[in-house]
């Protein structure tokens, strides 16, 4: 096992909002500065939904590549991670088309169509409702687009189904390795953390891959904790929770990263830091 962590902070996602917490970027100055502190308390990589001033999901080409140049410009050393699910109801062609024409070093990869909603915990009530498409043309033409732009895919795995489908599709040889898996907990259409299911994903990877971990609310911090534990990544961030282990408000996806560190540190694991990450996950010279 690797001393090194990778920590990715996913700063906005597309359903978390200012009403949630006052620290969710929607400009791309405000993505700038948050990746930046980000980066600052030990974060390697930044996963960016990009937002319009008035904070709804963005498939607009030249609003993302104003937000992913402004954490570059900003902070030129991160990698900035992209989003392929960009918002609710997107067709294919305006998911991955911003991801040609950007190239950024990173983009998400969703391996499976699936029920996806916002549910409050407590009282069960459906708040957002609907289905998030996945095709196994999309996971092929999307996987070969991204290979053939020099774009590293993360493929995100919401259950064994997914990594099955992904396992597949690879069949046909277009993904460069080592594959990277972000195993993710608790979306309401997904599955909820379970130290048991995290250890059958990880026993069903193939060899030579890397896996890291994001949870939704709650799941955040016993999942990235189990990630780190069994030599994984940790995924925090706005995106997915908006407080502290403690239930405060985070002052910003930052103060998740520390926490992250700290769960490292007490592993005793060390933040990798960007270049170190690239060279962990395979990333090509560009």
């Amino acid at each position: 096992m690797s001393n090194k962590v990778i920590i990715t902070a996913a700063l906005s996602g597309a359903g978390t909002f200012k009403n949630n917490n006052p620290a969710v970027p929607y400009t791309p100055q405000e993505f700038a500065e948050e990746a930046a502190k980000c980066y600052k308390a030990g974060a390697a990589m930044v996963h960016v939904h990009a937002r319009q001033d008035d904070g709804m999901p963005t498939h607009e080409v030249a609003r993302i590549r104003e937000t992913h140049d402004a954490i570059k410009d900003k902070t030129p050393e991160l990698i900035v991670n992209l989003s392929s699910a960009v918002g609710m109801g997107k067709t294919a062609e305006q998911r991955i088309n911003q991801i040609i024409e950007i190239k950024p070093e990173m983009a998400s990869l969703n391996t499976n169509t699936m029920n996806f909603a916002i549910v409050d915990r407590k009282s069960g009530l459906i708040m957002i409702d609907y289905v998030f498409e996945n095709t196994f043309t999309m996971l092929q033409n999307f996987g070969k687009a991204m290979e053939e732009n020099n774009v590293k895919p993360e493929a995100e795995i919401y259950d064994i189904g997914g990594l099955d489908n992904f396992l597949l599709i690879s069949k046909q040889g277009f993904f460069s390795a080592p594959v990277n898996f972000n195993f993710v907990w608790g979306v309401a259409g997904g599955q909820r953390f379970r130290p048991e299911a995290f250890t059958t994903l990880v026993n069903a990877l193939p060899p030579n891959s890397n896996f890291t971990t994001c949870g939704v609310g709650n799941d955040e911090f016993p999942a990235i904790m189990q990630s780190c534990l069994m030599g994984g990544h940790m995924r925090v961030g706005l995106e997915d929770n908006v407080r502290t282990p403690k239930g405060e408000l985070a002052k910003g996806s930052y103060e998740l990263v520390e926490w992250a560190v700290r769960i490292a540190e007490i592993m005793d694991r060390a933040p990798a830091t960007p270049d170190e990450a690239r060279a962990i996950m395979g990333f090509k010279k560009r």
